[in-house]
């Protein structure tokens, strides 16, 4: 999870000025811990507003979007979450090499994904260890209208079986999580260099038996090298961190047809 990022400041307001809607007003869909807003028909209209702003690709895009999450998560965002302009750029690489299906490996609270399907028509995955931020995901998912593409697993990575996927996506997936809040610490998850070690072993095994063609998508890497079978097609500097597209090599698999930066 990097903390390269520049923060940027939401607008006051209650309402949809400017696409976005302040925490207070900010639905969350049902779940454990989570609250259903007072007008919740008002927070879809407002929803579908964002996804507008996503799809042109604004500026605020980001802010608009985080506004959905609570307190405790949005403050985290430009730390542990993708930024939507880097998010953009992960889309224009999936129709450029035509993949369909997409797993994100420590999906957090489910703004990769979620966003991502607003984007694409790509299926999307995302594996979690931590219940309360699959929780988040899950409602993320159901407010904007893309959870019959985008499903959210729990469980510890390497533990829980991996599916398959023409992609898989890695931003820092096995850093530690650090929040300000008792709901969604879950100390209970344990992080230190045994954990670390085994996802990263469980990764590169994972990446080692994935057919030729799989690609891989890191935005500031994942904690360890890709295997020597996997060349890089694809990169973009123009971001806080460095993000880059991977092929497996093999029969017949060429590196046409994307675009770089």
């Amino acid at each position: 999870m990097s903390q390269e990022s520049a923060p940027e400041t939401p607008s006051a307001g209650c309402g949809i000025a400017d696409v976005a809607i302040e925490p207070e007003c900010s639905p969350v869909i049902e779940g454990p811990g989570l609250r259903r807003p007072a007008d919740y028909w008002a927070a879809l209209r407002a929803a579908r507003r964002v996804t507008e702003v996503i799809q042109a690709r604004q500026i605020r895009a980001d802010v608009a979007f985080d506004r959905w999450l609570p307190e405790e998560l949005r403050d985290r965002s430009l730390e542990y979450w993708t930024p939507l302009p880097v998010l953009a750029r992960v889309a224009d690489w999936l129709r450029e090499t035509q993949a369909r299906t997409v797993v994100d490996i420590g999906s957090g609270a489910g703004k990769f994904c979620v966003a991502a399907a607003l984007l694409t028509s790509c299926r999307f995955i995302g594996l979690e260890q931590r219940a309360s931020l699959v929780d988040m995901a899950r409602a993320l998912a159901t407010l904007f209208d893309v959870a019959d593409r985008v499903t959210f697993l729990t469980g510890d990575f390497g533990a829980l079986p991996t599916p398959q996927a023409d992609a898989y996506y890695l931003y820092n997936p096995f850093g530690e999580y650090d929040f300000d809040s008792d709901r969604y610490a879950e100390l209970g998850v344990p992080f230190n260099d045994e954990t670390l070690k085994r996802d990263l072993f469980a990764m590169s095994y994972l990446l080692a038996q994935a057919p030729a063609g799989t690609l891989v998508i890191t935005y500031n890497g994942f904690g360890g090298p890709l295997p020597r079978s996997y060349e890089q097609i694809a990169v973009d500097v123009r971001f806080p961190c460095v993000l880059r597209l991977w092929r497996k090599r093999g029969w017949g698999v060429g590196s046409a047809g994307v675009r770089t930066a």
